[in-house]
């Protein structure tokens, strides 16, 4: 895959969690008061990681099209570890 086409899929699924974060924190506002601080502290941490993917993605934007390899192994990493953690919270907020 070149640089162009992994930016693209790594902007739209990041276009999607953001969508998905949002849906849950709609979910989160209708649980009862003792679920609704656990699920906050949830999505903080998602969007603390979706944050983080994002600034991988800047970077990768401004890498080189012959850094960029580099650059995409460490991504691959952060991308794997919120692609988890959004599917984990899924299951918990179903």
């Amino acid at each position: 895959m070149d640089k162009e086409t992994y930016e693209k899929k790594m902007q739209a699924q990041l276009d999607e969690w953001k969508a998905e974060i949002e849906k849950l924190q709609a979910q989160a506002r209708n649980a009862s008061a003792d679920m609704q601080a656990k699920y906050e502290e949830e999505i903080r941490e998602l969007r603390k990681k979706r944050d983080e993917m994002e600034a991988e993605y800047q970077k990768m934007q401004s890498a080189s099209v012959e850094a960029w390899q580099d650059i995409k192994d460490a991504t691959d990493k952060a991308w794997d570890s919120m692609a988890d953690a959004m599917k984990s919270a899924m299951n918990r907020f179903k």
